[in-house]
This record gives C-alpha cells, structure tokens and sequence, in this order.
C-alpha cells in the first residue's frame, strides 16, 4: 500500500510540474510569440497564458523603447575631412512575431546598418554641415535605419 501512495505523490508533483511549465503571466509590456511544433502559431499577451507542455515554446518579447549605443566610427566627408562620430538610436518593438523571425541579433545587426548608413549619409556632405546640420543628420539617419529595420519587426523612435 505505501508503493501506491508515492507512485500516486510522484504523479501529482508530474501533474504540477506539467502546469507550472505551461502557464505564463504575461505582463503588460510584453507579448508572448508561442511557436508550435516549431511553426509560429500566436502572439499572446498580456495576462495569463497557456501553452500545451512540449508541444508549444513561447518567446517573450518587451515591447518598451530601448536603446542602442553605436560605437565612434571614423568617416571621411564630401570635402575629404576625417570625422570620428558616435550616436544613440533608440528604438521599440512594434510586432512581436517579426521581431523574433526576422533576425536572430538585433543589437549586433542594427549596430553595423547604423555605422554603415552613418558613413553613406557623412560622406555627401562637407564638414561644414556635418558641424552645422545635426539635427537634419539625425532626422535623415532614423528615416534611413527605419526603411531597414521596419522588416524586422522594429521602430527607430529617435537617433541623437
């Protein structure tokens, strides 16, 4: 009789276990991508949540503005002048599910489209304007980073 009494323990601890795993709370600024067998099935949130155990996997995504330091990069203007230049890009999730399809490393991606599209939008114009047009770089660089990331699920907000 005792064997009973711990095989039915062990299987009410399994049963917990099974439920503890496949509920979620899903606060307010997250979603939930549920993949399915491997296939994107849902994008759930916010508030409670349930996932079928080893079928379903859910991927949390924040949907807060966050931002992205770029690193000094060292450009050469329309005039042929060195300039070594750094910035902020912030930016937020706008769609879930394209977020986690559509690139693994946001961070590390967004990071090499700014220093490229930096350098592109530096090198048409002179040292002059670089020093005196800040605030038309940073308008023409977030319209620029925009177009790219738009396919990835994410918003540039602002770049400064």
């Amino acid at each position: 009789m005792p064997i009973v009494w711990i095989i039915l323990g062990l299987l009410v601890l399994f049963v917990l276990l099974l439920l503890a795993k496949a509920i979620k709370i899903v606060p307010e600024y997250q979603r939930l991508v549920v993949f399915r067998l491997g296939r994107l099935h849902a994008t759930r949130g916010p508030g409670l949540v349930v996932l079928i155990p080893f079928i379903d996997r859910g991927v949390l995504v924040d949907l807060r503005e966050f931002f992205l330091e770029i690193p000094r990069q060292d450009s050469i203007t329309k005039d042929n002048a060195a300039i070594a230049i750094d910035f902020i890009m912030y930016y937020k999730v706008f769609d879930a599910a394209t977020s986690v399809i559509g690139v693994s490393n946001f961070a590390g991606a967004a990071t090499n489209i700014a220093a490229t599209t930096l350098r592109a939008v530096v090198g048409d114009i002179s040292l002059d304007d670089v020093l005196a047009k800040r605030d038309e770089i940073n308008s023409l660089l977030r319209v620029k980073l925009d177009e790219v990331t738009e396919r990835w699920g994410v918003k540039v907000t602002n770049v400064e």
